[in-house]
């Protein structure tokens, strides 16, 4: 039986949110208040998504949703 690697937060945000919304990590980052390292971080998979990093891109995620 194989195994399936869950796969990594930063992956679900640039698979399904950066490239949908047309952002860079930098605009995401400035626009949630958060340092641009973090974001980077996440994306190359360096470290998880805390709950309030959570909680931040939800909101965007919502707002950016009103948007469009």
């Amino acid at each position: 039986m194989s195994v399936i690697k869950p796969t990594h937060p930063g992956e679900i945000l640039t698979e399904e949110f950066l490239k949908p919304m047309g952002t860079t990590p930098y605009r995401l980052a400035k626009d949630i208040g958060v340092p641009v390292n973090r974001i980077t971080a996440i994306i190359k998979e360096a470290r998880g998504i805390s709950p309030s990093t959570a909680l931040l891109l939800c909101e965007e995620c919502k707002r950016q949703s009103n948007l469009t």
